[in-house]
């Protein structure tokens, strides 16, 4: 069926993603999270890292519950983050 409306397609080259898993994980477990930062702190690891579309995301997330990890939190960064501080939105933001 065929919607009445047209479609924005944006191209994306992936969305940097923030991971928190319960425990501290240490430098075994890089290779299963390759690309990805890890930092271990306070009992949670927290991965971060580009993410390029949503089958990749499901298998990061598969690879936590097959390594038997409790997700915490899974978050897409907001586009700021991708472009640094001085992004033309909050530069625009400081305009006004």
């Amino acid at each position: 069926m065929k919607s009445g409306g047209k479609q924005m397609m944006r191209r994306r080259t992936g969305t940097i993603y923030r991971i928190v898993v319960r425990s501290e994980l240490n430098g075994r477990y890089a290779v299963a999270f390759e690309g990805m930062e890890m930092e271990a702190k306070d009992g949670v690891t927290v991965l971060t890292g580009k993410i390029i579309d949503q089958p990749q995301l499901y298998g990061v997330l598969e690879r936590i519950n097959g390594l038997g990890l409790e997700l915490l939190s899974v978050e897409a960064l907001p586009d700021a983050v991708l472009t640094g501080p001085e992004s033309k939105r909050e530069q625009e933001d400081s305009e006004l």
